[in-house]
């Protein structure tokens, strides 16, 4: 068949892109970032387009030419920088699925979540719903899944987080510790996409989750234990408020363009508890979800994990210090203009000195302003390293004796470069 895959490189998509070709069936992934679907996965056909522009369904008309079936495993957590929740879930898929039935598409899965209603409190289970809804309206044959928490080799949101917070040195902090969460293997998602693909599952709506209830705190000290760490030698139950106050933080870095797993969402989410019923799906089929043990046993757990874990909680420590750095470092120039200034009274003319100071500490300021910003970040750290290396060349050049200042204002460029260069490749999508 045919198949077109909305988000197919995302943590699911992917895994679902892969299953599909392995069964032999014709892929098409849709992304925003065609290219990089195509370096993923190859093998498949891919769309570029942002589901917050296909919300008609005449956007899909010639997408879906020849298309038999269609998976949607695309998905936003929170509204902010680069999502529109109620567009990327609701609107855009309403569209589709009203384009499927022009274009003659035969058969739509559905990725939703355990516990959607029009009625949530957050968005991301009221778009949810409101696409599920109209799925089930339409004449289409459609399957609709409801994975729980989500454990795969690929580290992104709630299976990042876990990392992130499993990679704390000694101790283990935990909010919202006693909260329910049921797991799911990636692959079994994507087996159970391919049997309702093949019609093997049609005009069922299933959650997709293990059989025994966890805590929050017994699924994190699982992925502690997983990636190899030591016990805590402490787990500090974290308070609800200071929860929400980080997630509150989250969202203003949402805002940003940052897609922070730990937005309020996501706290509003854990909360509720990440529960289903698994009993739906394994009368129709037979099969049962792995447990966390199982599916943590079939997840690699190397060094490159641990390092991703660790990496993951030190970034955000990293980017501040990236940002805070350069805005302080121009402000300083422009504050104490005629100190700078004397520094190279004795290489530029007093007009020419001012003006070089100025002009450097607005672009270090510009710097670090636009580091704050996830579509910028990787521009502004390549600005600094440029930046950093004019600095050093030109003092070289005309202020050899900056070379032997006792608090080694040259010598010190060189950290300044490793900490650009490390935000800039941390920063590499996905």
């Amino acid at each position: 068949m045919r198949v077109l895959v909305l988000g197919g490189y995302g943590l699911i998509g992917s895994s679902v892109t892969r299953r599909l070709l392995a069964a032999g069936h014709e892929v098409t992934g849709l992304g925003r970032d065609p290219g990089f679907g195509r370096r993923l996965i190859p093998e498949a056909a891919w769309f570029g387009a942002d589901l917050r522009r296909m919300t008609a369904s005449e956007n899909w008309r010639d997408i879906l030419s020849g298309v038999e079936a269609v998976v949607n495993a695309a998905g936003a957590l929170q509204t902010g920088g680069q999502d529109d929740v109620s567009l990327v879930q609701e609107a855009a898929i309403t569209a589709i699925i009203e384009a499927c039935a022009e274009a003659g598409v035969s058969r739509f899965v559905q990725i939703s979540a355990p516990g959607v209603s029009e009625k949530a409190e957050t968005a991301f289970y009221r778009s949810k719903a409101g696409a599920d809804a109209a799925l089930k309206s339409s004449a289409l044959e459609w399957t609709i899944l409801k994975p729980g928490l989500v454990l795969s080799p690929q580290a992104y949101g709630g299976t990042s987080l876990l990392r992130m917070l499993a990679a704390f040195p000694w101790v283990q902090p935990i909010a919202l510790d006693k909260s329910p969460v049921q797991t799911v293997h990636v692959n079994h998602v994507a087996d159970a996409v391919l049997l309702a693909v093949e019609g093997g599952a049609v005009r069922i709506e299933a959650d997709l989750v293990e059989e025994e209830s966890h805590s929050l705190e017994d699924v994190v000290l699982a992925f502690r234990s997983w990636l190899g760490f030591s016990p805590p030698r402490a787990v500090i139950r974290v308070p609800r408020w200071l929860g929400g106050g980080v997630a509150k933080m989250a969202d203003v870095a949402g805002h940003l363009g940052w897609r922070s797993p730990l937005r309020t969402t996501a706290m509003k989410v854990l909360d509720e508890g990440v529960r289903g019923d698994p009993a739906i799906w394994r009368a129709h089929t037979g099969r049962e979800m792995s447990s966390l043990d199982a599916s943590l046993r079939q997840l690699p757990s190397t060094i490159q994990e641990r390092f991703y874990a660790r990496m993951i909680l030190l970034f955000p420590v990293l980017l501040l210090t990236f940002s805070v750095f350069w805005m302080v470092s121009g402000v300083i120039g422009l504050v104490r203009l005629e100190a700078a200034s004397a520094v190279l009274a004795g290489a530029f003319p007093p007009a020419l000195a001012k003006a070089s100071v100025i002009g450097g500490g607005f672009a270090d300021i510009a710097i670090g302003v636009s580091a704050l910003f996830r579509r910028t970040v990787r521009g502004a750290a390549v600005a600094a390293i440029m930046l950093s290396l004019g600095y050093l060349a030109a003092a070289t050049l005309f202020v050899p004796e900056l070379w032997g200042d006792p608090m080694g204002p040259l010598v010190k460029i060189f950290p300044s470069l490793a900490l650009a260069l490390t935000v800039f490749v941390l920063t590499e999508k996905r």
